[in-house]
């Protein structure tokens, strides 16, 4: 054949492919440009910057020290081409989500504009573009703004167009693409149980001549189960029933069947297909209920899982989907089953991870903290609670509709007046309003408000009546009060609602990854703390099957740039870092939950350590390693030597390891044989420090502290501080500086301003007359850490902070001024708030000193005005 009919045969056979070509869901997430700012200066250099999406502004401005982040406009714009085969096609372009206030433009000309940063919208553009180049573009605000959610929360509001980007492309007859951007088509199960199920399909196309839509249901073989025809009605509406599915493979969190709905659009005459869209379908039947809990396909089912927030480490909001899959992979390996989207619905790709994966969900719209009274607010938050419910309707996961978190911690108006007690009346008027319309939208779902722990509050105002289920966000022993406290509550919401479903729905308390104590206290942000806590909370909620399930607050550590404390700018409360390490906190609950054969050593991300040595030793060192498994026994073995075998209670195991100088191997062998190692290196401070079997080389001390810190950068191991003895090192007097001295918390909870080590920079001691260090004679490098913990300014009491005895900052404060001396020569003279110690700010300084005649190092502090502070100090041998 010759090359010209061979082309003309392709041709011939290309030509009804293009003409029958179904739906297009394209991406055109690459190489478009991007200005952040209102002016129009198009002219001006570097004016556009090119990037690709999902993009966000404030991936680096909310983890800066500078207070505040960007929130204001930013343009978009893209050139989309359009081949000559979509002529009289109908084109949408559809956005995944888009922070805040979005308008959409294609060649100069306006084509809609849409108000929330978290759900899909979409718009018709066949009219407004043409073959060949077109001029896409994007006006994004997310400044706040009061009638759009959220106002507050413990979040930050990125702006940008940080989802996918698509243009639809579909036959001219087509379903519905007008319906708050889903695919016009809602599946729902009437009826499921273990021998049968029925399927109810209803949806509406648009069309312009006579079709038949064809439903056809396949399991999760592809395996056709199912298959029926309707017409549609005058108005596009159809319904589909499929009655009578044999024995259906019921989805669950252990066996996450899914099967799918694949709805074609045909001409009534000719057959030809006109546009085909495809929706997840699972049979499960579920309840909730006061007394006995949860229950899933008839069982009772104990709900365990975690919240997530959407961002990671230097990239904000601005995920690809495999982030979003690799969390509830997370979520999934660690034995959760249930997920809480929160604050705010979130990308398509965790859904869909959800529902193929098996973890049941709650999506929740974001009125957070604060609501406003404006008609413009409500609208927005029914508009977005419509939204949420049909972009998500047909996924099995859902098994909750929320909204409404926390809504009463920042209320308007002043306390005790009328214009408060009529805005908890709107309020309560708002919360009916999105009850109802969840109720009528999905009448097969639950819905629930997540309230702060204020009982009286809610209950006064009568918003604990309205949901189907209560959500009760508790941190007692955290903010505030006792562990036992958390029993308590929850058997009064029980013995005071007895008809009110109850969920946890958030607990947690923060955890650096690099803080470590193994006496904890509230508040300390250590590993340990942590780990208690969730030790005694498991124990209530596993104790009554009242509790529909517990929600821990959160997968993943998250961003808000108002935070300060240990570390800036985030919450500590994930169980995986914002890079997405685990803590020790994931293991225990791997242990509880996960059926997978698992053992894990714990502590293993602490891998630079430092400890005095024992008592009588000068070279070795006893700590405690927790061994975490869900199998009967496990034995441990350091340095190759066996240390122990020990039953597993409550997933973990304990030992007591003596640890040596230098790299410690650790083996870890479960009943079953699965195997764990880790490598520690260890820093053994001898008590005596001029012992010849261990000579001294290093000492890191944090003042005021009572915590062990690892910078898991340099791997230097700090250590708390100490009295001095004579032989050894520590301070001479002074105090633990508390920013309340009356409570527990000791050290500050500022944001120190100019370094990575806040941890270390909000302790300190004050008052102190010297610090001592009986190390032999040498030349040493001596860092000195100072951070002013005090200003005169009042600190803003941040609303995430549930504990209502915290008090402000003092403000009486009038500023300090010492000398340094070491060794008798004066290092620091005049050390005050005129000079280094600007307030809230890190300075550090090092010195070298020679020792000789075997006299040690001696800090002497000389107090001007005020007291002397030390926050951290280091000593390294030079030779």
């Amino acid at each position: 054949m010759k090359i010209k009919n061979i082309v003309a045969f392709i041709a011939i056979l290309l030509t009804p492919v293009i003409a029958n070509a179904q739906r297009i869901k394209q991406s055109i997430n690459t190489s478009w440009q991007f200005h952040k700012g209102s002016d129009e200066n198009e002219t001006a250099p570097d004016y556009w910057q090119t990037i690709n999406i999902p993009h966000t502004w404030n991936a680096d401005d909310v983890m800066d020290d500078t207070p505040g982040y960007f929130r204001g406009i930013g343009w978009y714009q893209k050139e989309i081409f359009l081949p000559k085969g979509w002529t009289g096609k109908t084109i949408y372009v559809y956005f995944e989500g888009a922070s805040q206030l979005a308008e959409v433009f294609i060649n100069g000309k306006s084509v809609g504009t849409h108000a929330g940063s978290y759900l899909a919208f979409s718009f018709d553009i066949t009219k407004q573009v043409h073959e060949g180049k077109n001029i896409l573009r994007v006006k994004l605000d997310n400044s706040h703004d009061p009638d759009i959610a959220p106002l507050g929360g413990d979040f930050s509001v990125y702006g940008g167009l940080y989802r996918d980007v698509y243009l639809l492309v579909a036959d001219a007859n087509h379903f519905d693409m007008d319906n708050y951007a889903t695919n016009g088509v809602f599946i729902s199960t009437p009826q499921v149980s273990e021998d049968n199920a029925t399927v109810n399909v209803k949806g509406k196309v648009n069309a312009f001549q006579k079709v038949k839509i064809i439903t056809t249901v396949y399991d999760r073989k592809g395996i056709q189960v199912a298959k029926t025809d309707s017409r549609p009605n005058k108005d596009g509406s159809f319904v589909a029933n499929i009655k009578g599915i044999k024995s259906p493979q019921l989805w669950s969190p252990e066996h996450p069947n899914l099967y799918k709905v694949v709805n074609t659009l045909t001409d009534a005459k000719t057959g030809k297909v006109l546009d085909e869209v495809t929706n997840p379908l699972g049979f499960r039947w579920f309840s909730f209920n006061a007394d006995k809990g949860f229950s899933l396909n008839g069982e009772p089912y104990k709900i365990m899982g975690a919240s997530r927030h959407q961002d990671y480490k230097e990239i904000g909001s601005a995920l690809p989907d495999a982030l979003h899959i690799n969390d509830v992979q997370w979520l999934k390996d660690m034995g959760g089953s249930f997920l809480r989207v929160s604050h705010y619905p979130q990308d398509p790709a965790i859904m869909e991870a959800c529902d193929r994966l098996g973890i049941l969900t709650a999506v929740e719209t974001p009125g957070n903290n604060q609501v406003t009274e404006s008609e413009g607010y409500t609208r927005t938050m029914l508009n977005m609670q419509c939204e949420m419910i049909r972009q998500n309707y047909n996924h099995p996961s859902v098994i909750i509709w929320s909204y409404m978190n926390e809504v009463l911690i920042q209320p308007l108006h002043k306390e005790k007046t009328l214009e408060r007690e009529q805005y908890w009346k709107n309020l309560h008027n708002l919360a009916q309003k999105l009850e109802n319309l969840c109720r009528e939208e999905d009448p097969a779902r639950f819905t629930m408000v997540a309230f702060h722990g204020d009982f009286d509050l809610y209950k006064r105002i009568g918003l604990i009546d309205i949901p189907m289920i209560a959500g009760w966000n508790l941190y007692q022993g955290w903010y505030s009060g006792k562990f036992e406290d958390f029993e308590t509550f929850v058997l009064r919401h029980h013995n005071e609602f007895p008809e009110k479903p109850l969920i946890i729905s958030e607990y947690g308390a923060d955890a650096d990854y690099r803080l470590h104590n193994f006496k904890p206290t509230r508040f300390d942000k250590t590993q340990e703390y942590t780990n208690m806590y969730h030790d005694a909370y498991l124990k209530t909620i596993m104790k009554y099957t009242f509790i529909s399930g517990a929600i821990m607050w959160n997968l993943v550590e998250f961003v808000n740039e108002g935070r300060q404390e240990a570390v800036p700018h985030v919450n500590n409360k994930g169980l995986l870092t914002t890079e997405r390490k685990p803590k020790d906190i994931y293991y225990i609950y791997k242990a509880l939950l996960s059926k997978v054969p698992f053992i894990k050593i714990g502590g293993s991300n602490w891998n630079s350590r430092a400890q005095v040595a024992d008592a009588g030793k000068e070279a070795t060192a006893t700590q405690p390693v927790t061994v975490y498994s869900n199998q009967a026994e496990v034995t441990l073995f350091a340095n190759y030597m066996k240390v122990g075998t020990q039953k597993v209670v409550n997933g973990k195991a304990v030992f007591d390891v003596i640890f040596g100088n230098g790299d410690n191997h650790l083996k870890a062998v479960a009943s079953n044989n699965e195997e764990d190692f880790a490598t520690i290196n260890f820093h053994v401070i001898a008590n005596n420090l001029k012992v010849k079997n261990n000579p001294f080389t290093t000492l890191n001390v944090s003042l005021g502290d009572y915590r062990m810190f690892m910078d898991d950068i340099t791997h230097e191991a700090w250590v708390p501080e100490q009295e001095y003895t004579p032989g050894s090192w520590g301070y001479i007097g002074g105090k633990v500086y508390k920013e309340d001295e009356k409570g527990d918390r000791y050290g500050s909870s500022r944001n120190i301003l100019g370094t990575p080590y806040d941890a270390m920079y909000e302790t300190q001691r004050t008052g102190l007359n010297s610090f001592k260090a009986d190390v032999p004679d040498g030349v040493y490098e001596v860092t000195l850490h100072f951070a002013e913990l005090l200003t005169k300014e009042q600190q803003e009491k941040l609303v995430y902070n549930l504990d209502k005895s915290a008090v402000a900052q003092k403000n009486s404060f009038t500023g300090r001024s010492f000398d340094v001396i070491i060794n008798g020569f004066t290092i620091l003279e005049n050390l005050s708030n005129e000079n280094y110690l600007v307030p809230i700010q890190a300075y550090n300084t090092k010195i070298t000193v020679t020792v000789k005649d075997v006299k040690g190092i001696t800090i002497d502090f000389k107090t001007n005005r005020g007291e002397a502070i030390l926050n951290g100090l280091q000593l390294r041998k030079i030779y």
